[in-house]
């Protein structure tokens, strides 16, 4: 856990804003430290809530974007979870503490999921990114563990050889709708949260063939590079 007092701000900012409500999110937000992630040109802004750059023409995420996005997400502990965009390794380490948690004893019976420790699956298409997020990220030895791990490809397409997912999430906005392939790698019963254009949209997996989708507007995302 952090023990940088400007973090526990950016912390306490976002959750005094309504945009951090879950206990088990916010304590995965304190524990993986934003610093751990940047470049160390930017580390003096990495506990600001802005996006910073990160190389290659991509960015880490501002932390309320990320914050939204995971609560609209509703990661739990023991599900299978793909990442969209490694970039950093910043989202995709707090994906992996949160799935790898154990199921607190005294809170009623566990579901299947919660049984097991859950996983994570970044892809990233950048060789240079795929290699600093892996670094990151085992910074809390989420790699040595396998509860997280990064691939090199092309997002559009997910990852097939770890599918079904429990849910989807991306850093880079599509254009026109979500990759189809995206949704058949999905589980019914399982949801995407990821941008389309300058909108977050909500897609939850009903039956086979079957969706409902929410959509929130006005953000700005770095688009999702195609290889």
């Amino acid at each position: 856990m952090t023990s940088e007092p400007q973090y526990y701000e950016l912390t306490d900012e976002l959750i005094q804003d309504g945009y951090l409500k879950t206990p088990e999110l916010i304590e995965s937000f304190e524990h993986i430290d934003r610093a751990d992630f940047v470049p160390d040109d930017q580390k003096e802004f990495a506990h600001c809530n802005t996006p910073l750059a990160i190389g290659f023409n991509q960015t880490i995420s501002q932390p309320l974007s990320v914050a939204f996005m995971l609560e609209l997400l509703q990661p739990k502990a023991g599900e299978h979870i793909l990442d969209i965009g490694a970039g950093s390794g910043w989202q995709t380490a707090i994906l992996a503490d949160v799935v790898s948690k154990k199921t607190a004893e005294g809170t009623g019976v566990a579901t299947d999921s919660e049984l097991s420790l859950g996983s994570v699956v970044a892809v990233e298409r950048v060789p240079e990114l795929k290699a600093f997020s892996e670094v990151n990220i085992d910074k809390y030895g989420f790699i040595r563990q396998n509860i997280a791990q990064v691939v090199l490809g092309d997002g559009t397409k997910g990852y097939k050889n770890s599918a079904p997912y429990d849910k989807i999430i991306a850093s880079a906005s599509s254009e026109g709708d979500v990759p189809v392939l995206w949704k058949r790698q999905l589980k019914i019963g399982g949801r995407i949260v990821a941008p389309v254009g300058s909108s977050i949209v909500v897609i939850d997996k009903i039956s086979k063939l079957k969706y409902t989708k929410k959509e929130y507007f006005g953000f700005n995302f770095t688009p999702l590079v195609v290889s």
